[in-house]
């Protein structure tokens, strides 16, 4: 295990629906869109995560119109308010990344890492913007009906590995490609904190690693009893994301951006002394 600790690119949650996990990061109106971004600008984000799907467990699919609908609103209030800022669009369609793309996105997030939507690679290549390959098996319905592992580690990093390969063969410049190990997308509790515990496994794929774990489940399932909502995960999830910044990972995505980088800040005070 290696300590590298580097500030991360600090990536803030917008999801444009009515059903993600944590009812905080939800924003559909105009108004509600001005407000969270305005406030993740302010505390220093460096990407904005646009969703217009449910990616949760037990999630329904949502058609692309719909998507769209919510997502490029969104994008474009964003690029309104800040010209420079990264915007990531989170979608598996490569219509509804196009559009994003068409309105200010410049990073494809994709939690199927290219599964989905066969037109994705292509798109992605031609456009020339980077992308973020999730691992997850099955999809965001079914991903928690019991799934298992004899090695977390070693399967989620060869079939990481298998998606780049994808990628590169799509046409997409290895620089441009980020790697997710899916926390809490098809894993059981063990095997959360296992692949955090090894991101060196996967440092080695040679591809900036994106860590979400914000608010999950898992965190809360260590909490006292009671109080493992959401709204509650809040110090365990800080403390996971320090373990992934002292290890070196490049970009953490996160709801609370002004309490994270507010913990950057004393590891950086810190790091300024060594």
């Amino acid at each position: 295990m290696t300590l590298a600790y580097r500030r991360p690119r600090v990536m803030g949650i917008l999801n444009a629906t009515d059903d993600s996990f944590f009812a905080t990061s939800r924003a559909r109106s105009p108004e509600r869109i001005e407000q969270r971004v305005t406030a993740m600008l302010a505390a220093g984000v460096d990407i904005v995560d646009v969703g217009g799907e449910s990616t949760r467990p037990g999630s329904e699919y949502v058609d692309a119109d719909t998507e769209r609908e919510r997502v490029i609103p969104a994008v474009r209030s964003i690029r309104a308010l800040d010209p420079t800022v990264a915007i990531s669009i989170d979608t598996r369609k490569a219509s509804v990344a196009e559009a994003a793309l068409d309105a200010g996105a410049t990073i494809v997030n994709d939690v199927s890492a290219l599964r989905d939507d066969p037109r994705m690679g292509a798109l992605v290549a031609e456009r020339g913007v980077a992308v973020c390959l999730m691992h997850m098996r099955g999809t965001p319905r079914d991903m928690q009906r019991d799934p298992r592992y004899r090695d977390v580690v070693g399967e989620v990093r060869a079939e990481l590995a298998e998606r780049k390969d994808a990628a590169l063969a799509a046409g997409i410049a290895e620089e441009r490609i980020v790697l997710d190990p899916g926390i809490g997308f098809g894993k059981r509790f063990e095997d959360n904190w296992a692949l955090l515990a090894n991101l060196d496994a996967l440092r080695d794929l040679g591809s900036p690693l994106l860590i979400g774990l914000s608010r999950k489940s898992f965190l809360g399932a260590i909490g006292r009893r009671g109080r493992d909502a959401p709204e509650h995960r809040l110090v365990a999830t800080i403390a996971a994301q320090l373990w992934c910044t002292l290890l070196g990972v490049e970009i953490i995505r996160v709801h609370d951006v002004v309490e994270f980088r507010e913990a950057l800040a004393a590891f950086d005070a810190i790091a300024a002394h060594t």
